[in-house]
């Protein structure tokens, strides 16, 4: 290391120190130990434009270790991104900033997923590998490499520890994903200890049993040739994912707290700043940046546009041999669908028969994947009762990198980080799929989607204790509240097939997640010729049937149950009974509606309303007020033939008659 080198990476570690400091809050360990690997990545290897963070073929730089944030921001200030300026840094962690506690995509340029929850960010560098091996697959043509480039993570000992990053990771080494780097902090030290207290395992030979490429650097903390070494060793590899580990010391400098718990999570303090500013031979100022170091990483500037300069002639001359393709490209990164994938979305007729909406789910994703070549994603391993396969294309193997149709196995949580990792990579919209159920093992990163705004859709089927014979261990209750209490989610349970079709013309239409919740049982197809247009759930909820005047009782209802109310509804109206069956399918898009439209689907005058949904009743007594009923599944289930336990827990007609009647009673 030179002392030029030193100058760069200790301005890295002191505008850490100086923002966490100053914010009284924050993580100066890891930015101080981990600053000799990052500077030699950013400054020798990292494809990038500082001007452009948005352009398709950047290397991608995850920072999963997400409490080190400041390492991040230092990193993207130095090397002349717009969104982290001086001031920026100094309002580290304080409201409206760019410089979050943690990263944050979208929301700070330059940051390419949204960190902190650890193991997650490990998970979305391999969906971001898996993408750009598809889109190189895909665009590619001898001559013409418009995509090719690198993924990198920076991970560390505690994303190591989540199981998380096992299930990626195992699945990393099987797809052989040669172009994803991570470089491991091994500090040995975790918040409240010494790993050697809870993490002693052998983890480079854990990572070479997952077919990983496995190198060791053992002075992390000086050594810049061994980190660079061993970057370009990595690049070379083309059968297998990479795990360079770095040996490094946490808070490398501090004369007091290095290589302590002490510095992982909290600032250094006054005295031990400058006791290490005088250890490293820095000056006291605050936020100093030398003229030489600030030159150095302001290069990245003139390199990156270099970069872009020279693929952007590359991308002419690929339009110009090949210009379906080069519009495709343009599409698939512009957010844009092609025209005519919705009337590629099949109508279904009544007389074809009842069916279940995860086999509907299953006829609409393959009658849009020709029409959305970008539409991409999988299961964990679960494809014959998802029907999530894309019949006729490839899986994604090593053999196959074009393949659409992801095999993610038996590894929920994994599936939920790769999955947004593809979507945080841009130019794909990927969907995952398990039973409802098991969306808690992905529930962290179910609720990052969310956070992060990213374009997935999540398909959840067996959606209700009518899974049946698998009793309540498969039996999903509570899990539709669960995810509606997600902020930024749109949760969606079709009641029948062409409520499905038109569930995928809203979603995809959308920049945010969606959640599909899907049947396993029949169900019934509504015969439109009756009953109001499917379309309606483009509103969230929509009159299906309605008495000739003033309705006596509103019935509510989403997925298997609509059904129900209308067959309830019949029993009433032979009773002279005015009912009205709202079928509700998204509360989120019926609240995003005018307040004009709410009140036309429920008037606050007709105050006699039952709801019925197979799951637990929470929060439907917004929609029933105090006055109303709710016929709900508050209790596990068991198991039993579904129309069996339709019975068992009161999901009847004549139950849902009586609390109408009831309802309508008490109201009056």
């Amino acid at each position: 290391m030179n002392e030029l080198q030193e100058l760069a990476i200790n301005t890295i570690r002191f505008l850490a120190v100086d923002a966490v400091q100053k914010a009284n809050s924050g993580h100066p360990g890891l930015p101080m130990g981990a600053a000799p690997m990052a500077f030699t990545l950013w400054t020798q290897y990292l494809k990038h434009n500082p001007k452009n963070p948005a352009w398709p073929d950047r290397d991608r730089f995850v920072l999963s270790a997400g409490h080190g944030s400041m390492l991040l921001y230092a990193l993207l200030y130095l090397t002349g991104y717009d969104s982290v300026t001086m001031d920026e840094m100094k309002r580290f962690r304080q409201h409206g900033s760019k410089t979050p506690g943690h990263p944050e995509a979208f929301h700070t340029p330059g940051v390419e997923a949204t960190t902190g929850p650890l193991g997650q960010g490990f998970a979305n560098g391999v969906g971001m590998a898996i993408a750009e091996r598809y889109l190189m697959e895909h665009f590619n043509r001898p001559g013409h490499a418009i995509v090719d480039h690198y993924t990198y993570a920076l991970v560390s000992d505690g994303d190591l520890m989540e199981g998380i990053t096992a299930e990626a990771a195992s699945l990393a080494g099987h797809l052989k994903l040669d172009k994803l780097i991570y470089l491991y902090d091994d500090n040995k030290i975790s918040l409240a200890a010494p790993t050697s207290t809870t993490f002693t395992e052998d983890v480079p030979a854990r990572f070479a049993a997952y077919g990983w490429h496995v190198q060791i650097v053992e002075d992390g903390n000086t050594d810049i040739e061994g980190i660079a070494g061993a970057i370009a060793a990595a690049q070379a590899e083309t059968e297998r994912p990479s795990l360079i580990c770095v040996q490094t010391t946490i808070g490398y400098g501090s004369p007091n707290k290095a290589n302590t718990s002490d510095v992982h999570g909290s600032p250094l303090g006054p005295e031990e700043v400058a006791a290490t500013k005088a250890a490293l031979g820095w000056p006291a100022e605050d936020f100093y940046v030398p003229d030489a170091a600030f030159e150095l990483f302001r290069a990245a500037v003139d390199a990156g546009a270099k970069a872009e300069a020279e693929w952007q002639k590359r991308f002419d001359a690929y339009a110009a041999a090949y210009p379906d393709l080069a519009a495709e490209f343009k599409t698939f990164f512009g957010g844009e669908l092609p025209g005519g994938w919705e009337e590629a979305i099949p109508v279904f007729k009544p007389e074809s028969g009842a069916a279940a909406t995860r086999n509907t789910s299953g006829v609409v994703l393959n009658a849009l994947a020709p029409k959305l070549p970008h539409l991409i994603g999988g299961d964990a391993d679960l494809a014959p009762s998802t029907k999530t396969l894309l019949k006729g294309f490839d899986e994604q193997q090593p053999a196959t990198p074009g393949g659409r149709n992801l095999r993610f196995g038996v590894r929920e949580h994994a599936m939920g980080g790769i999955v947004n990792g593809i979507a945080y990579h841009g130019g794909l919209i990927p969907y995952g799929s398990t039973f409802l159920v098991f969306s808690d093992y992905m529930r962290g990163s179910i609720r990052v989607s969310a956070l992060a705004g990213l374009k997935v859709l999540w398909i959840f089927t067996h959606d209700s204790i009518f899974v049946g014979e698998d009793g309540p261990t498969h039996e999903p209750v509570e899990q539709i509240a669960s995810l509606r209490a997600i902020p930024g989610m749109t949760v969606i349970r079709p009641a029948d097939a062409n409520e499905v079709g038109e569930a995928y013309r809203w979603a995809l239409r959308q920049n945010g997640p969606v959640s599909l919740i899907l049947s396993r049982q029949n169900l019934p197809i509504i015969d439109r010729t009756k009953f109001a247009p499917a379309a309606g759930l483009h509103k969230g909820a929509y009159i299906l049937a309605d008495s000739e005047v003033r309705p006596d009782v509103i019935l509510i209802a989403s997925g298997s149950e609509v059904s129900l109310a209308l067959s309830a509804a019949a029993k009433l109206q032979e009773q002279s009974v005015g009912v009205r069956v709202v079928s509700m399918p998204s509360w989120e898009i019926f609240e995003a509606q005018p307040d004009d439209y709410k009140e036309s689907v429920l008037p606050r005058s007709v105050k006699a309303r039952v709801a019925i949904e197979a799951g637990v009743g929470m929060g439907w007594e917004k929609y029933t007020g105090d006055a109303g009923s709710i016929i709900a599944q508050d209790q596990f289930g068991a198991s039993a033939p579904y129309k069996e336990l339709a019975k068992a827990f009161g999901f009847t007609v004549e139950r849902v008659v009586e609390a109408a009647l009831k309802t309508i009673e008490a109201t009056q």
